[in-house]
Order: structure tokens, then C-alpha cells, then sequence
């Protein structure tokens, strides 16, 4: 049994360290920031995940898990070491590695023995050569002899779900370029095994352009349906049931046909926009991918021309906004399509009552600046109150059985923008409602 240090208690770092600690490991995670290692030593945790605070509080319990502040203590005492760190997006649309950097120097000063590296988060090709360099940069530096490889192992969790993700994954990706740190990383996986998890043994470079890939293609699919959807509109054919055909063909696929505002999230606009630099730079570019990028902001603003055109002028009216995270089952507001919106239809003169379940304390820091125009509701029905009319963002199960009787006496418009397609059109029109989906 080896011991892991996980360096990073973001998303990914948090997720894998104890997802790994349930597995029976004893893991260390370790973050710069004090006070959020004093909330996890409590059980305290810091994003929305589901099942994870019970992970958390189970394996601090039985003395699997531990948080600290001190790198070099938790490299020492472990064999394998993960890189967790943020990998954001810099001015250009690449990845900035700096945190990478930092945690991959950090990780050489506190060598004393063979570790192997492993790279979770989400890189650029090649990321896994400036990893080995910079260590051994600082292991000449301090005239160590210190032995240790790199591997990449890239995170495939979708927020909401990740729990179940890292415990029942379609696959594990292990790049390396040493059967040494191959046979220590199944050993990290032998739950996993045990599962017969499908798992891809492969080289680093080509690891670090699973992941992109997959993301990419992802966005895609989203992008093309989103696209059709339109189409739907001007011809007067139903999405729906356009998705649904398709995603009967076993070449296709049901997932990810969704129709609605476009993608959102930590993942799919940044690894698009990296993928897309990267591709640039190799003279390679990626023409599909760029047009994506550009088709999912225009899908954003896209529903904005919709709801103008729905109800006309918003200037004076009050919308309640249902939903603010850019999926169910997360707090997480980054690149969310409200973030487009909102403001959009605020610089329009419209003001608004917004609930989400679980982003109501994000929004208000990222829309901050339109806090004379917001009123933050305890629930649904409450944003509900005074309104013109309705604009769901966010399919959160919670709003797929809204009390249409109560919603037609509240909206004094009664226009049903349903962004999501959560309900069906005869059933919203039976009400008395002016129902408004995409591309139905």
C-alpha cells in the first residue's frame, strides 16, 4: 500500500484525495491556503459535491485522510504524488501553468527517494516534459541524486457527479514512460481493476491529448444540437425529437443533445480555447474547435434576442431567473450562461428575482455589479412574486414540476422562457402560460 500526497484541495484535488482515501490509501492532501485547511481538518467542505463531506468526514475518521500546509512533510512521506493544481486561462486562450510550476518545484525540493508524479490536472501537450524539467532543474540545483518519474492521469469528473465519476469511470488514462510507475499506479488503481475499469495504457503526450479531446468533442456535440435547435426554429421542426432520433443511433448517442443557452463551467470553455491555442501553435489548427468557441458565445447572447423578441422591451419589467450555475447539482457560476444573460438584459433596463439551490452566495459576488437590479429569493416560487416572467437557466430537478396554476397567477406577462426544454409545450400553453423553448 503506498502512501499518496495530493497537492491542491480545488475541485479535482479534493475529489481525488478522498476518493483515494475511501479506496483504502492514506492519503495527505496539501494547500497553501491556511484557512481552507482548517475548515477540511474539520470536515468542512468548501465546494458544492455531492456525497463528498461524507467521504471527507468518513476517512478523517478512520485516519485515511489528513490536510496540511506543509508541502515537503507530505511529499517525504508519500510515493505518489499528484498535481492538482488550477491550470487557468491566460489573456491568449492557453493554459497558465505557473501553479504547475510551482507545484512541480515545490514537490523536487522535497524529495528523498523515487516518487512518482503524477499530473491530474488539466494540461497542454507536452505539459509532462516541462514537468520533469523544472524537477530536475531544482534536483541540480541542490546536487540531488533524487530518483522519481512522471506520469499523466487526467481527471474525467463532470461537477455534480464527480464522487461517482472517480469511483465508476468509463476509463482510467495512465500516460508514463516507465513500467516502474505503471505497475505503482495500478497499485493505485487496484480497486478499479478489481471493477475490470477499462484502462488505457498509453505514453504522456498522447494522455494529455485524451483529455482535450474528449472535452472538445463534448462541445461539439453540444454546439451542433444547440445549432440545429435554431434551425428547428426558422423551419418549424422540434429539436426534441430531432435529438432524440439521433441519439438512437448507436454511431451517436443520446448524451450531451440537449438543446439550450450553451456550455458553461470550468472544463469545456477553457480545454477548448487551450486545445484551440495549442493547435495554432503547431501550425494544426483546429477548425471545428474554433468555430465552436465562437458558436457557444453566440448561442448565449443568442437567448437574450430570444426573450426580446418573446415579450418585447424589457426595460421596466422584472424577471425571475431560475437557475444560475452553469449545470444541476453544483454551485459553480464560471462561464455559466447567466453570466451572459443577465447583464445583457439588464444594460436593457430589466430587473430581476433569481433563485438557484445551491449558487445563490457565488452570484452574488460575480453579479455584484447589478445588485440594485437583483433581488436574491429563498425559493423559486418566492422569485416568482411580482415578476413579468419566467427564464429558466439551470435544469435543476426542482424545477421540472413547477406549480403551473400558482406561476400563471404570479407572472403578470405570463411569458415561460424554458432555456433547458424541461417542459413540454402543450402542457405550459394548457396553463395559460405563452411558452418559449429552443427550438420547439
Amino acid at each position: 500500500m503506498h502512501n499518496i500526497a495530493v497537492i491542491g484541495t480545488g475541485y479535482v484535488g479534493l475529489v481525488t484525495g478522498a476518493c483515494l482515501s475511501d479506496f483504502g490509501l492514506s492519503v495527505t492532501c496539501v494547500d497553501i491556503d491556511e484557512g481552507k485547511i482548517e475548515r477540511l481538518k474539520k470536515g468542512e467542505i468548501p465546494i458544492y459535491e455531492t456525497g463528498l463531506d461524507l467521504i471527507v468526514e468518513r476517512n478523517l475518521y478512520y485516519k485515511r485522510l489528513s490536510f496540511t500546509t506543509d508541502v515537503e512533510a507530505a511529499v517525504r512521506e508519500a510515493q505518489v504524488v499528484f498535481i492538482a493544481v488550477g491550470t487557468p486561462p491566460a489573456e491568449d486562450g492557453s493554459a497558465d501553468l505557473s501553479y504547475i510550476e510551482a507545484a512541480a518545484r515545490a514537490i523536487a525540493r522535497s524529495l528523498n527517494g523515487y516518487k512518482v508524479v503524477v499530473n491530474k490536472s488539466t494540461v497542454p501537450v507536452g505539459t509532462g516534459e516541462r514537468v520533469k524539467a523544472w524537477i530536475a532543474d531544482e534536483l541540480r540545483a541542490a546536487g540531488s541524486s533524487a530518483d522519481f518519474d512522471v506520469v499523466s492521469n487526467p481527471e474525467f469528473l463532470r461537477e455534480g457527479s464527480a464522487v461517482y465519476d472517480f469511483t465508476h469511470p468509463d476509463r482510467v488514462v495512465i500516460g508514463h514512460d516507465s513500467p516502474r510507475a505503471l505497475e505503482i499506479m495500478k497499485q493505485v488503481y487496484r480497486v478499479l481493476y478489481v471493477n475490470e475499469t477499462p484502462v488505457v495504457e498509453t505514453d504522456i503526450p498522447t494522455a494529455e491529448m485524451i483529455k482535450y479531446a474528449s472535452n472538445a468533442f463534448l462541445a461539439v456535440k453540444i454546439t451542433f444540437i444547440n445549432e440545429i435547435a435554431n434551425l428547428c426554429e426558422k423551419l418549424g421542426a422540434n429539436v426534441q425529437d430531432v435529438a432524440r432520433a439521433m441519439g438512437k443511433d448507436g454511431r451517436i448517442g443520446p448524451k450531451f443533445l440537449h438543446a439550450g443557452p450553451g456550455y458553461g463551467g470550468s472544463c469545456f470553455p477553457k480545454d477548448t480555447r487551450a486545445l484551440a491555442d495549442t493547435a495554432r501553435k503547431a501550425d494544426a489548427p483546429l477548425s471545428i474547435v474554433e468555430s465552436v468557441i465562437s458558436a457557444n458565445e453566440r448561442q448565449k447572447s443568442l437567448m437574450v434576442r430570444k426573450i426580446l423578441a418573446g415579450m418585447g422591451p424589457v426595460e421596466g419589467k422584472t424577471l425571475a431567473v431560475l437557475g444560475l450555475a452553469f449545470k444541476p447539482n453544483t454551485d459553480d457560476m464560471r462561464e455559466a450562461p447567466a453570466l451572459t444573460i443577465i447583464p445583457e438584459l439588464a444594460a436593457r433596463g430589466a430587473r430581476f428575482r433569481v433563485y438557484d439551490p445551491a449558487a445563490m452566495e457565488e452570484s452574488r459576488w460575480r453579479l455584484r455589479d447589478l445588485a440594485d437590479r437583483m433581488v436574491h429569493c429563498a425559493d423559486e416560487y418566492e422569485a416568482l412574486s411580482g415578476s413579468d416572467a419566467l427564464v429558466i437557466l439551470t435544469e435543476w430537478n426542482q424545477f421540472r414540476n413547477l406549480d403551473l396554476g400558482r406561476i400563471k397567477k404570479e407572472l403578470s406577462l405570463g411569458h415561460f422562457f424554458d432555456l433547458r426544454n424541461i417542459y413540454k409545450r402543450a402542457i405550459v400553453e394548457a396553463a395559460g402560460l405563452i411558452y418559449h423553448g429552443v427550438g420547439t
